[in-house]
């Protein structure tokens, strides 16, 4: 993978350098060849400027100086100068040229002896080779007194063009090198923490849940990736280990009323010829058992439901525990504890479907369960800035430390006489975590449990659905919450 992702930047590089570089190596080859004859037609018409008085009446000494100055441009520029008169005669030359040969045969002598300025490319009989020229003529006035040419072979000129080719190709090679470089180190900085999160992906998918990509390294969306599949992998586990003790819990504590069940019924058996009355209280014992096993079933799906993750909706805490404690009102009148409550007119919190009567439901039981006759079993709810929270009171024996802290736990049970399948809190909790909320026991000053549950505030101006009418509250009868 990383060497697919080199080759892939340094093509896009090579593709980006050949779109440019071709179109730009002709137009650099124009430029300079254009540069170099421009260059050409300054330096003859600066040296026709120089030969005009040597051409129209020069003395042999002034003839000599202008032969030295042609030899000085010819040694400078490694051009052939030649300075004819109107006849195209050399009268001044270098060291290449001899005077007094004729030029009038030459073209762009021929063209610039009639006035006009000439430049090109032509082949040259005496060199055997292409030549690159510019004649300009001698003038003074409208008279042209003679003809200034100057030549390059034209392998000169494109050495020189390739030349500048050769800089645009070299910087075309660095830029080639330098994407080189970077491509490496950015596959390397890409490539490891994918190589890291495919590794990661196929552990998990082969059972080790504890593979992690760590988020260390790579460009800024990799590591957001790789945190994703971290978060995800950790849910996972959570789940998978939640299950696993669910699982083995549960399977603990149907051991043991099934057991117990096949025990009495076996027992019953033996006695129903021999002792009708006491496989009669087998029989009975065997039922009770029965209706354990049913209460510890229905609270295993109850908690299975729980877990299945729903989007919350509002629901108005207080009118909700209005509605269930008058539900839950008779009940507690017959074990004599008085029942009040404390709560605003309206406090619309998040919960998902269902979650806040259950709530109620379980700490009003588990209350109610060991509530001494005579005291006060108290719900209130208070509605604050970002949340809403219930509390239920009691005034019972209570539970230290320890006992508080593993009361949600799924299948515990405090012990002391406590009845039920140790599912209710369990519940509880994870119907309150589903929508965003929190469950606590706190130490109340009654000496019993403050049962407090926690729910996200609903937005302002969004309204909970409105409670059942009084006809649906009269007709509700409570039923035990699973324990």
């Amino acid at each position: 993978m990383r060497w697919r992702l080199v080759a892939a930047l340094v093509g896009i590089v090579a593709v980006v350098l050949l779109v440019q570089d071709v179109p730009l190596a002709f137009h650099v080859e124009r430029v300079e060849r254009d540069r170099l004859e421009t260059g050409l037609a300054r330096d003859a018409y600066v040296l026709a400027g120089r030969s005009e008085n040597v051409l129209e009446d020069g003395s042999p000494a002034e003839r000599a100086g202008l032969g030295l100055a042609v030899a000085a441009y010819e040694a400078r520029t490694g051009a052939t100068v030649i300075v004819t008169d109107s006849n195209g005669t050399a009268v001044a030359t270098g060291d290449r040229v001899t005077v007094g040969e004729p030029y009038g045969n030459r073209p762009e002598v021929a063209e610039a002896v009639r006035g006009r300025f000439a430049v090109g490319e032509r082949e040259s009989r005496t060199l055997g080779q292409p030549l690159v020229y510019v004649a300009v003529p001698v003038r003074s006035g409208d008279q042209v007194l003679g003809v200034v040419r100057l030549a390059y072979p034209a392998r000169v000129i494109d050495s020189r063009v390739a030349a500048r080719l050769r800089s645009l190709m070299a910087s075309a090679a660095v830029s080639i090198g330098v994407a080189l470089i970077v491509a490496m180190v950015l596959a390397a900085t890409v490539a490891r923490p994918l190589r890291r999160l495919r590794a990661a992906t196929e552990a998990l998918a082969g059972g080790d849940l504890g593979a992690r990509a760590c988020p260390g390294t790579g460009p800024p969306e990799v590591r957001a990736l790789a945190a994703s599949f971290d978060d995800m992998a950790t849910r996972i586990q959570d789940m998978v280990s939640a299950q696993r003790a669910f699982s083995a819990d549960a399977s603990h504590q149907l051991r043991t009323p099934l057991t117990a069940l096949r025990l009495r019924i076996d027992q019953a058996a033996e006695l129903v010829d021999q002792d009708p009355p006491a496989a009669r209280r087998r029989l009975d014992a065997a039922a009770a058992e029965i209706d354990r096993l049913a209460r510890l079933t229905e609270g295993l799906l109850t908690l299975a439901r729980a877990d299945t993750d729903t989007e919350p909706m509002p629901a108005d805490v207080a009118a909700v525990v209005r509605e269930r404690v008058a539900v839950w009102r008779p009940l507690a009148e017959e074990s004599g504890v008085v029942l009040v409550i404390d709560v605003p007119p309206s406090a619309s919190a998040l919960a998902v479907a269902g979650a806040v009567e259950q709530i109620v439901d379980g700490y009003i039981d588990n209350a109610l369960e060991v509530a001494p006759p005579g005291s006060t079993l108290r719900v209130a709810v208070v509605r604050r800035a970002h949340d809403v929270v219930l509390h239920v009171i009691d005034a019972g024996p209570g539970l230290d430390d320890g006992q508080r802290e593993r009361a949600f736990d799924r299948l515990w049970q405090a012990g002391g006489g406590h009845s039920g399948s140790g599912l209710g809190l369990a519940i509880i909790r994870r119907l309150a975590t589903a929508g965003g909320g929190t469950v606590e026991l706190r130490r109340a000053t009654t000496g019993g449990i403050d049962a407090v549950a926690t729910f996200p505030a609903a937005a302002r101006g969004v309204r909970a659905p409105a409670p059942p009418g009084p006809a649906s509250v009269a007709a509700a009868t409570p039923a035990p919450a699973v324990r």
